[in-house]
């Protein structure tokens, strides 16, 4: 048997709670937990629970939000004249941007 995993406050979390969510909201997921350095678990707990996630700045944060920032540039350019970017790319801005000045007014 394997030993028990407890949180940092000692609790041992032994329910599950899964939930169902589509590609696209998938891939938006992944995108915002990587970003946030945080394991998947911990994210989407804080998220429900209504908590701040707080994003400690580092390299891997950095690279993660470089290629993330790419590929947004990408999706931009790509875009035509007068097309509007789909909600998912700007809910991506606002995510980024938000992370951009949390760190910026924890300096």
């Amino acid at each position: 048997m394997s030993a028990k995993n407890v949180d940092q406050h000692n609790r041992f979390r032994s329910i599950t709670v899964g939930f169902r969510v589509s590609p696209e909201e998938n891939a938006q997921l992944n995108r915002a937990v990587a970003l946030s350095g945080l394991p998947k678990q911990e994210y989407c707990y804080r998220k429900c629970m209504n908590r701040d996630i707080t994003v400690t700045p580092n390299p891997r944060i950095f690279k993660m939000m470089t290629v993330h920032m790419t590929a947004i540039l990408k999706e931009l350019q790509r875009l035509s004249e007068g097309e509007n970017p789909s909600q998912e790319l700007l809910e991506d801005i606002a995510l980024i941007t938000k992370m951009l000045n949390d760190m910026k007014e924890r300096k």
